[in-house]
């Protein structure tokens, strides 16, 4: 996994790049009707139920865009939300609270729904000793934010990228030559580089399992698009060997009984993909 140093980095570049996408050459609309020095306040108010996340990131913003702003936060990341709820109040320039306000917004709204959904997936999933994770399924150019509202809501990160951990799918097997092969070039390749990165597998059928087995050093195996029968005779096959993770359109309807097959791990795209931003509004006071 990245480094927190990394993370960050990424985060500073995500506010970077939208505040210069957003604001351009000047915010005109506040420039041409708001003085340079008028001051003001406002609050950000939550227009619907779920889980907050995104306020650790919006006092980013505010400090990117004009350090002497002050915020008072009400409600934090990862707590319950309502309907009616201040989550936090900002004050200072006018110009400077309204040149942040879209990218706090769009930002908030997003991490609000991914941190719900994951929510939803991790009190399923309570009880069990499998964790819900995330996947490569994101927005291009915002990943982080949206992993970070994952862990809010309570789950946990899979790889970053591409280069943190290796992961052969499908694909990577078939044009390798095959499930022994890939392995073994990966091995090599590791060593020839001087690289310590976990490695996971791909499995589309039990026979696959086996394969995989017969290999020393992978860390955990996919199993990808079984069904629980299939699953749980999965689990037992690999028994203590390397970590499991179940993975392929599976919903809050299906994920309680994948965990209960006994997988570590369950991943969803859906976490990321597939939610609809929670309502959040900044209103002048």
């Amino acid at each position: 996994m990245i480094s927190q140093a990394q993370f960050q980095k990424e985060i500073d570049l995500i506010i970077a790049n939208a505040i210069r996408e957003d604001v351009g050459d000047g915010d005109h609309s506040s420039l041409a009707c708001i003085p340079e020095n008028a001051t003001g306040k406002a609050k950000l108010l939550v227009k619907a139920n779920g889980i907050l996340a995104g306020v650790d990131f919006a006092k980013k913003v505010f400090k990117y865009v004009d350090a002497d702003l002050k915020m008072e936060e009400k409600i934090a990341d990862g707590q319950a939300i309502k309907k009616g709820d201040i989550a936090f109040y900002v004050e200072g320039k006018s110009q400077s609270i309204l040149k942040a306000e879209r990218l706090v917004l769009n930002a908030m709204q997003r991490m609000s729904a991914i941190a719900t959904k994951t929510k939803e997936f991790a009190d399923l999933l309570e009880g069990t000793s499998t964790k819900i994770l995330d996947t490569r399924k994101t927005t291009p150019g915002i990943r982080a934010i949206e992993k970070w509202a994952v862990k809010i809501g309570g789950g946990e990160n899979h790889r970053f990228a591409l280069y943190d951990m290796i992961m052969l799918k499908d694909n990577h097997i078939d044009f390798a030559g095959g499930i022994s092969k890939a392995i073994q070039k990966t091995q090599s390749y590791l060593k020839e580089k001087d690289l310590d990165l976990k490695i996971i597998v791909e499995a589309r059928n039990l026979t696959e399992i086996r394969e995989i087995l017969s290999n020393d050093g992978v860390h955990r195996i996919l199993i990808d698009n079984f069904n629980y029968e299939d699953t749980r005779k999965a689990v037992e096959l690999i028994g203590d060997k390397c970590q499991t993770e179940s993975s392929g359109g599976i919903t809050l309807e299906t994920a309680r009984k994948y965990a209960e097959c006994g997988v570590d791990y369950i991943s969803s795209g859906a976490l990321t993909h597939s939610v609809y931003n929670l309502d959040l509004s900044l209103k002048a006071l």
